[in-house]
């Protein structure tokens, strides 16, 4: 009866110790299928002597899934990298202005990303290394890969000795002067490119980027919308603080005849109305003055008393010239002054 025991005691841990081994090569067989992932993610340095290219795989077709590859072009210290992209350029579109496959470029000299690009538009421009070395990164998500994908080529150029420049750049400048730059700017992406010309496209992803963490594309409400249009919002008050409005103006007022009455003896003109906030930073009196005037005829009935008396008035029907504003803009009177 104990050998009986002993026995079926040795079975049970010999199939338990079979059923942790399978679990144990399970487990490395994943492992194993993740590690070309995880390679991808390594740099790649090139040393840069000359011309050449780095593409995304399989280009100019269809480019794989959930990737990742980092180049480090390297040069010369005394040498610069040009960066152009092949006419062929192809990636998964943005979603609300987000790039989830993209090529993106990075100075490590200033630490500064160049630019990131995504689409199917046309080529993006060509770029330049401010210091002997360049990151060139691609990322596609595991969702809907593209063609024909990317191709840069390279090239090397002799560094150029710096530019002079006759005004500090935006960081450098202080409050006053910066508002005065950024005043006179039409749109965000003006604003950006003044304030960062090398990666202000960068700089509109990151403004409109997710507070919080996105955890897919499934989950779409939880994308940061581009809520309000902020160029639209300033060019309301460029159009509507400042503008043409109706007003109601007594014609023996306005010509400055009392000798006379005019019917009907009130007219609608287009005059300049509104409130100017919005003059130069140092502006103290900022007023809203027609832009444009054009002269209007109006046909009225002119009542006017005869010169030798009498009861009776001498009717007639006339025109009457008045001034309608077209166009109104904001001046500063200091300035008029």
């Amino acid at each position: 009866m104990i050998l009986l025991l002993i026995f079926l005691l040795a079975s049970l841990l010999q199939q338990y110790g079979t059923e942790a081994e399978s679990s144990d090569v399970s487990k490395l067989q994943l492992s194993n299928i993740k590690e070309p992932n995880q390679e991808s993610v390594q740099e790649k340095v090139l040393t840069v002597s000359g011309e050449g290219m780095i593409h995304s795989p399989d280009f100019p077709h269809t480019y794989p899934r959930d990737t990742m590859l980092v180049w480090r072009l390297v040069a010369a210290d005394n040498m610069r990298i040009q960066l152009t992209f092949d006419e062929n350029f192809g990636l998964e579109d943005p979603e609300d202005g987000i790039c989830y496959d993209f090529v993106e470029i990075e100075d490590p000299t200033e630490k500064t990303i160049l630019g990131r690009w995504c689409g199917s538009q046309s080529a993006p421009t060509s770029q330049k290394s401010k210091g002997s070395q360049v990151i060139v990164r691609f990322i596609s998500d595991e969702y809907f890969p593209s063609e024909p994908g990317f191709c840069l080529h390279y090239s090397l150029l002799t560094a150029s000795e710096p530019e002079a420049t006759t005004q500090p750049p935006p960081s450098l400048q202080g409050v006053e002067e910066l508002l005065e730059a950024v005043a006179v700017l039409s749109t965000v992406e003006d604003v950006m490119k003044y304030l960062e010309p090398e990666r202000w496209q960068l700089d509109m992803e990151e403004l409109y980027k997710p507070t919080w963490h996105v955890l897919g594309k499934s989950f779409i409400l939880n994308r940061k919308a581009r809520g309000a249009d902020l160029n639209l919002l300033r060019e309301e008050v460029r159009l509507y603080s400042c503008t043409p409005r109706n007003y109601s103006v007594s014609l023996r007022e306005e010509l400055k005849r009392t000798d006379v009455i005019f019917w009907p003896s009130c007219l609608l003109v287009k005059r300049c109305g509104g409130n100017c906030a919005c003059c130069s930073h140092r502006c103290i009196d900022c007023q809203c003055v027609p832009a444009r005037v054009t002269k209007k005829y109006h046909e009225q009935v002119l009542l006017l008393r005869h010169r030798g008396g009498g009861r009776s008035l001498q009717k007639s029907m006339t025109d009457v010239a008045l001034e309608h504003h077209e166009e109104c803009s904001c001046v500063c009177k200091d300035d008029q002054d």
